[in-house]
């Protein structure tokens, strides 16, 4: 019997509007930043959002995390509308949903030592005594491969994959069931990278954590996931299982992403394929398929009419209607 999904989202949008004017100022149009998208968080998955910078997958990222809100659509977690939560319900989501960001110095108070900033959750969150906070922080901290007594050390005092680190640390103080991972490696050295990865992957054994991955790297969500999103344009072309998407990719758009990544082994040679024209604005999307411009395969239709997210193939998902 297949567990209820952590957390699903359900056509879920979010437009920017576009306003002209200071005192009386009008909306002149929206951008379209999220625009009707659709997945479902397991128990224990990691489940990955990739795709070009202004996608929209960090936009979904934060609508998850309540900073925020949806134009429309629903999030829910564990059954529940997240916006729809108030007071200790509310309370309990922001307790069970915790981040990990890109740059985690960006995040750490300079002026501020490691112990009280991995322990302030717990202060706004729990009842702990002070001796039980020291206890839990020693034990965050040997958690994610670091030295209990490093917690009297300054942020600055920290390379920057130790400082991820403490941004891990800091997000399991809680003991989350979902932890949203917002291009965690990606301002790492090569060299890093690797260590946070597998220490992400520890943990989700250890503790059966639920992730969702933003990345635009393809290496990373490929080692990271157990399935996949790519999106486009503020909307999701392809989903599947991470191998059967590199393996088999199906629309035009995501055979071109995996085409121009490095192969997974040396000497897997393969052709490049060249996309023409660049990215729509979200402003001003094309009729139809909003890839047909860039698309190799397009046809007269596909300006016509937008396609649907449509099963090709048990678990695996396309938005192309000659896929």
């Amino acid at each position: 019997m297949t567990a209820a999904p952590i957390l699903e989202t359900t056509d879920l949008r979010k437009y920017f509007p576009i306003t002209k004017g200071l005192a009386f100022s009008r909306v002149r149009g929206w951008i379209k930043a999220v625009d009707g998208v659709n997945f479902d968080i397991s128990p224990g998955e990691t489940f990955s959002l990739v795709g070009e910078s202004g996608c929209g997958k960090t936009t979904t990222a934060r609508i998850i995390l309540r900073l925020e809100p949806p134009t429309s659509g629903a999030v829910r977690f564990r059954g529940q509308d997240i916006y729809a939560l108030s007071g200790e319900e509310l309370k309990a989501y922001r307790s069970s949903v915790q981040a990990v960001f890109q740059d985690p110095w960006s995040s750490m108070n300079p002026r501020m030592r490691i112990g009280p900033m991995v322990a302030e959750p717990l202060k706004y969150s729990s009842t702990m005594s002070p001796g039980d906070m020291k206890s839990r922080v020693a034990e965050l901290l040997e958690q994610v491969g670091l030295e209990p007594a490093q917690a009297n050390l300054y942020p600055h005092e920290f390379s920057g994959g130790q400082r991820q680190r403490i941004a891990v640390a800091r997000a399991l103080a809680l003991k989350p069931s979902l932890v949203v991972l917002d291009e965690p490696v990606s301002a790492l050295d090569v060299s890093i990278r690797a260590q946070i990865m597998n220490l992400l992957k520890d943990l989700q054994g250890q503790y059966g954590l639920s992730y969702l991955l933003i990345a635009h790297h393809l290496a990373t969500v490929r080692y990271m996931s157990h399935r996949i999103a790519v999106m486009y344009v503020g909307k999701i072309v392809e989903m599947a299982e991470t191998e059967e998407l590199f393996s088999r990719p199906v629309h035009p758009y995501t055979q071109a992403l995996i085409s121009a990544a490095l192969p997974a082994r040396p000497g897997v040679e393969r052709a490049e394929i060249i996309l023409r024209g660049t990215v729509p604005s979200p402003v001003d999307l094309p009729p139809g398929c909003r890839f047909h411009p860039r698309c190799p395969q397009a046809h007269v239709r596909c300006s016509q009419g937008e396609p649907e997210l449509r099963e090709v193939s048990p678990g695996h998902y396309v938005c192309c209607d000659h896929c």
